[in-house]
This record gives structure tokens, sequence and C-alpha cells, in this order.
């Protein structure tokens, strides 16, 4: 049974079919995510041979077979949270420049939109990301989040998106309860001058389920450690890997 997100239009002249339109995450996999390898290559071309010390056993019928060397391709952690939740999308070409005082300034390319993008002072007593510019900006969320009585969500820049020139600030908000739209800080790499385009994701939104934690702290037995390890590496270190996808991994739907 999936639990119902709604994204509900806060200004004229939205529809299904504008670039802006929350969707799930996983559609917004950029290129570089898409074409990397799951297994290292040599400069020419031909993959590396793993050994005995990265993976202790051989491929079933042989003796030096080790398979291939996974990269971080192969891990499921970053594709998970890559994939988790929604996005939320710049509505049209946004042109990044330097103006005449030596500040970082934005021009948002279709006129419908133009106050899409606030121009903002130093957050005062905030720290500006390491590499950014101070003068910062603030996306206007043009859509309403509701989440089912229970659910909040968390806020925060695309996960692993280092490739994109800003970085928006980060937080949870309760949208059981609350369902108006506001702004997103977000800072601009200082190296960065040119266009986003329309469609690109500025927050990733991933709702959960509001529960009290408790936490507790087991100093672990030195030999319970020792054979814990021993035993994750034979279940989880075989040619190719892939164990932890295919027998533990429990994929969620976000559509």
């Amino acid at each position: 049974m999936s639990t119902l997100v709604s994204f509900i239009s806060n200004r004229p002249g939205l529809t299904k079919q504008s670039k802006s339109v929350p969707l799930p995450i996983i559609k917004t996999i950029p290129d570089w995510y898409r074409k990397a390898d799951r297994f290292a290559k040599m400069p020419n071309g031909e993959y590396y041979k793993a050994n005995s010390q990265i993976c202790p056993v051989t491929k079933e019928g042989t003796t030096d077979d080790y398979g291939k060397i996974p990269t971080w391709k192969a891990c499921p952690a970053i594709f998970d949270i890559m994939g988790t939740g929604y996005s939320l999308n710049t509505p049209c070409d946004l042109e990044f420049f330097i103006n005449d005082s030596g500040t970082i300034d934005c021009k948002v390319l279709d006129k419908q939109f133009e106050d899409f993008i606030q121009q903002r002072a130093p957050m005062a007593q905030f720290v500006t990301p390491h590499g950014y510019h101070d003068y910062h900006f603030a996306f206007w969320v043009h859509w309403n989040i509701v989440l089912p009585e229970g659910y909040s969500a968390i806020y925060m820049s695309p996960a692993n998106r280092y490739e994109l020139p800003f970085i928006t600030s980060q937080g949870i908000v309760d949208n059981d309860s609350v369902n108006i739209s506001g702004t997103f800080p977000f800072w601009v790499r200082n190296n960065f001058v040119g266009v986003v385009p329309a469609g690109t994701p500025f927050s990733q939104i991933i709702p959960f389920k509001r529960e009290d934690w408790k936490s507790e702290i087991i100093i672990e037995d030195y030999n319970k450690m020792y054979k814990k390890n021993v035993n994750n590496s034979e279940k989880y270190r075989v040619p190719d890997g892939g164990v932890y996808k295919n027998e533990i991994w429990k994929q969620r739907k976000y559509e």
C-alpha cells in the first residue's frame, strides 16, 4: 500500500507539463551517474581483475578468477539516497553572472517566473558554505506539499549532485499540518557563471513518519567482533559483489 503525497500548484499558469512540476527524484538521475562504470577499468578500457586480497573466494568452477573490482557505482547506498523521494525543479532557465558591483546576480530568463529568484545579502550569523558566494539567493517554491497525518518531510540539496553550481539550505517541515510554500535559501559556487537549465532539481524532498527514538551504546566483545567481521567478509566479499543489492536492499517506490 502506497502513502500519498500531494503537490498543489501555488501560482497561476502552472500545468502538469510545467518544468517545475515535482518529480520522483529518480527521474532526475544525472547522465554522469548513468554512464559511470560499475567496475574499475584500466587505461586501455579493460576491467581490472580482483585478487585474493580484495575478494577471498573465486568464482564457482575456477581457481584464479576473483571477479572484477566494483566501483562506487556498485554501491546501492549511493543510488538509494539519490533516488529517494521527490524533486523540486527550476521552472525556466536561470542565468547567473557577476554584476557591475562585483556581486553574483541572477536573471530569470522567462518573464512570467521573474519572482522565482530573490537575491539576498549575506545571511547574518549563518555560515556561508565554503567556496560559495556570501551574497545568496532564494528559490520561491511554486508547489505546496501535503502529507498524511503523522508525516514530515526532509528538504535538502539533491544528494550527491556535486556538479550542480549551487547548494540549497536544508530543513524539516511538518507538511501534514502546514501546506504553504516558502523560500529556499541557496548559495552559488564562487567559480560559476552561466545558465542553469529549466527542470534542474534544486531540492530533494524525503517524506518520513515521525517517531520518537531512544539510543543505546553497546561495547562488543572482541571475539564477537572478530567473528562478525569474518562472517561479513565471507558473505559480502564475493566475485563482482552485488550481495547487498540482491539480498538485503529493500526497494521503495516513489511515483
